[in-house]
């Protein structure tokens, strides 16, 4: 029996490994028939998709264009720099980012005054995730992903918070002094964008820190060195507020303006011009980008390739002059000095100059100088302030009253050479307005228009003002007629003359000053001698250069040309766009009346009682214009509230007065707070003059010599 069993048993062994034969026979035979399919079937889907790649293109940003004065003088320039840079790939990990980022902290020397408290929270819980991650309980972290009113990323980013909350001082004092040069490379590697290069360093990067980073590019993905630039400026300080500024490859695009310049085929990382010309003129500055295509594979650059090479920006030149620029800005430090400590200008601290070409609109300069406390060293100081000729606004007191003659012709209520009595103005209910000129015993003269501007008549300005609003003729102590309607009649003639209205000059942030509110006939008088609105500097220049050039309000503009850049380090290219003159307007008086009034404004500088006379008369050059003196107030004191009586002094004038050549607006706020007034305004105007012309002298001279 048991034989049989035996038997019966070695029979069912060869089946089973037989049908175990048959099994593995049957799954290799679907293996083979499998790897056929995709070898032949779909062999050349699947090569194609591991060959597969992807082309990028991004854009390079170049060097910025230069800035020239119109001597064609470099005051803003390019500096080559060495710098190491690193392009992150489509799908850079942050462990990748790490490891590179402290690689190269091992070779170069990186600045970490630039890492706050808060990038030093973030590196901790790089190197830290477990510690990092009790720092917020199981608890806290259910009840956060319970709240359904919060997506996922809001949820996660609370928790975050919460761990950097948590985050002590003792825990960041643990990274060591590497970790903290680490971290400034890290920070800046994490901070570019994909396949888009981002400066890592570019200051103090020597030859020897570029080579050793050369030696290790294998090691470091990413990685690259370069040449960078950086704005230099070889006029130092001078006119720099006007210039601009641009930012930093850090800062990349401001926050606002990102949508603006991503539009235009900016990279996030750009610089661009923030302020002044650099803004102004950025399309004109920032260059012809380079293209690059970049040959991906799984997000990683496997070859560049340049389409499109790079131009840098165009150069921009200016109307300064930079010589004349630097004289003048040294002109008015030397009388703010002279006058800041005079108890009679106990409140003086800013002065302004514009000068300007009258028939073309050219600024030749823009000075403001402000004497004040330095907020980094704490030391007085005279500080730039040339924003203030064309953003800060004052009472600027009679040097208007051309304006107002020119109103009265432009009305039909004044002619050329009438003649009216220079007295005490006594208006019903309010106190009498008088002229300087009347307390000096020449009271209740009789005067014509040219002879009210040489003296600076209140009076005659006050009755033209109460003929405009329908008083023929002026009673003592009467009531007079007079309205809202009455201000803005007046406003708008001064506006043709540039008075009350922006300029047009092309530099951003320009300001109209600031309009009285009227609230009785008085103010019409008040406005008719410069005591209501308020003007900038560069209002004022326009408005002599209008009065000097016959009539026609010409725009200001600091672009004189656009050029290609030079085929050198040192040339010009040829221009590509010529500033034109741009006249706004032309004022509607007769030739007779224009000539009244500059006629007016010569004996100012040169009659017996010219108010400016004792300042020009003797001046080697024939000069007009207008002086004035305002009534004003100090700001509020910050620490009493109180605020204390000044005058504002101006003086605008051109020269030669047959053939004018150049304009100039002076205004000095709170030059004096006495009765006596240092003619601060007038010895600035008469040396910057001088200055003009020695200038001028010299540089024919040196022409003649040449040819």
């Amino acid at each position: 029996m048991e034989k049989v069993k035996q038997q019966t048993k070695n029979k069912h062994v060869p089946i089973r490994i037989n049908l175990l034969f048959f099994i593995v026979f049957l799954l290799f035979s679907l293996l083979i028939l499998r790897l056929g399919v995709v070898q032949i079937v779909s062999g050349e889907d699947f090569k194609l998709e591991v060959e597969r790649t992807e082309d990028v293109v991004v854009a390079n940003s170049v060097p910025r264009g230069k800035i020239y004065d119109r001597n064609n003088e470099v005051i803003v320039d390019n500096v080559a720099m060495n710098a190491i840079t690193y392009t992150p790939a489509q799908s850079s990990k942050t462990d990748e980012m790490m490891k590179t980022a402290r690689n190269l902290a091992q070779l170069i020397e990186m600045d970490t005054e630039a890492v706050t408290p808060r990038d030093k929270k973030d590196f901790w819980i790089l190197l830290n995730k477990k510690e990092a991650d009790s720092k917020v309980t199981k608890e806290e972290k259910e009840m956060i992903n319970r709240d359904k009113e919060l997506s996922a990323e809001e949820r996660n980013a609370k928790i975050y918070k919460l761990t950097l909350d948590r985050i002590t001082e003792k825990d960041t004092a643990s990274l060591s002094k590497q970790d903290i040069e680490d971290l400034a490379v890290y920070r800046e590697i994490s901070s570019g964008y994909a396949l888009t290069p981002k400066i890592i360093k570019n200051k103090g990067v020597d030859k020897t820190e570029l080579a050793i980073v050369n030696e290790h590019l294998s090691e470091l993905p990413g990685v690259s060195t370069t040449t960078d630039w950086e704005r230099t400026y070889p006029f130092d300080k001078t006119l720099r507020s006007i210039l601009g500024n641009v930012t930093s490859s850090r800062e990349g695009l401001p926050n606002e303006m990102v949508d603006y310049y991503l539009a235009k085929d900016y990279s996030r990382n750009d610089r661009v011009g923030t302020s002044q010309l650099e803004l102004q003129y950025e399309d004109v500055l920032s260059g012809q980008k380079e293209k690059v295509k970049n040959i991906t594979k799984d997000g990683d650059v496997l070859k560049t390739m340049v389409m499109k090479e790079g131009k840098r920006g165009k150069d921009l030149v200016i109307t300064i002059d930079m010589e004349l620029q630097q004289e003048i800005e040294k002109i008015v430090s030397e009388e703010l000095l002279k006058n800041v400590h005079n108890p009679q200008s106990s409140h003086l601290d800013s002065a302004f100059v514009v000068m300007m070409d009258p028939n073309n609109g050219e600024v030749l300069a823009l000075v403001g100088k402000r004497y004040g406390k330095d907020p980094y060293t704490g030391e007085y100081r005279i500080m730039d302030n040339a924003l203030g000729t064309y953003t800060s606004f004052y009472e600027v007191g009679s040097a208007v009253k051309g304006a107002t003659v020119l109103t009265g012709y432009m009305t039909g209520v004044l002619s050329p050479g009438e003649y009216m009595v220079d007295e005490p103005i006594k208006i019903a209910a309010t106190d009498p307005k008088t002229s300087w000129f009347n307390t000096t015993g020449a009271a209740n003269q009789s005067m014509n228009d040219r002879f009210a501007l040489e003296i600076s008549s209140n009076s005659y300005m006050f009755k033209v003002a109460m003929k405009i609003a329908g008083n023929p003729y002026y009673v003592y102590d009467a009531s007079i007629k007079g309205s809202e309607a009455d201000l803005v009649n007046m406003r708008n003639h001064f506006s043709q003359l540039g008075l009350g209205v922006d300029t047009g000059i092309d530099l951003p942030g320009e300001v109209d000053g600031y309009k009285g509110d009227y609230r009785i006939p008085g103010n019409l008088l008040d406005f008719a001698i410069g005591q209501f609105d308020t003007y900038t500097p560069l209002q004022l220049a326009q408005y002599v250069s209008t009065v000097a050039n016959g009539g026609y309000r010409i725009q200001p503009h600091i672009m004189k040309e656009i050029r290609q850049p030079g085929s050198d380090k040192d040339t010009l290219g040829p221009v590509e766009i010529k500033a034109e003159t741009t006249i706004l307007n032309k004022v509607n008086v007769t030739q007779t009346q224009l000539e009244n009034v500059q006629q007016g404004f010569y004996q100012v500088y040169h009659h017996g009682k010219g108010t400016a006379r004792t300042h020009f008369a003797d001046a080697p050059y024939i000069a007009a214009g207008k002086s004035g003196t305002a009534e004003s107030y100090t700001p509020k004191d910050p620490v009493t509230g109180a605020r204390y009586e000044t005058y504002n002094t101006t003086l605008i004038g051109y020269a030669p007065y047959d053939q004018p050549e150049i304009a100039y607006s002076t205004v000095v706020p709170a030059s004096h707070n006495g009765a006596k007034d240092p003619y601060i305004n007038k010895d600035i105007s008469r040396r910057i003059m001088d200055k003009y012309f020695e200038l001028k002298k010299a540089r024919n001279s040196n022409t003649e010599n040449e040819d």
